[in-house]
């Protein structure tokens, strides 16, 4: 086996050991995506497409990175990319999904 798969490996492996470290960078942009989606009452759907995607959450956060130029609508460049970042780890897909489904319980409660 070549290098990289090995290396994919071993980050697959530490991913699941170390505490996922988000940056204040993801941390926004996991915000404006969660609140945009409770916004429009896409909660659900937006649920139901991430867990869908889980088992590709790599794959899906790697073609987040071809869509960059096409999604300033409703993140920064910078911050569509820190989020494809913090979703290359599918413990960052929990960490999306866990604030989109806390802000529409605050919402469901107003």
């Amino acid at each position: 086996m070549g290098g990289h798969s090995e290396n994919i490996l071993a980050e697959s492996h530490l991913s699941k050991t170390e505490p996922l470290v988000v940056t204040d960078a993801q941390s926004e942009a996991v915000e404006k995506v969660a609140q945009f989606l409770v916004k429009f009452s896409l909660t659900l759907p937006a649920i139901l497409a991430l867990e869908t995607m889980r088992p590709l959450s790599f794959v899906g956060s790697q073609f987040m990175h071809v869509l960059s130029p096409s999604i300033t609508a409703i993140l920064s460049a910078d911050s569509w990319d820190e989020l494809a970042h913090l979703l290359e780890d599918r413990r960052g897909l929990d960490y999306l999904l866990g604030r989109i489904e806390e802000l529409d319980k605050e919402r469901r409660k107003s």
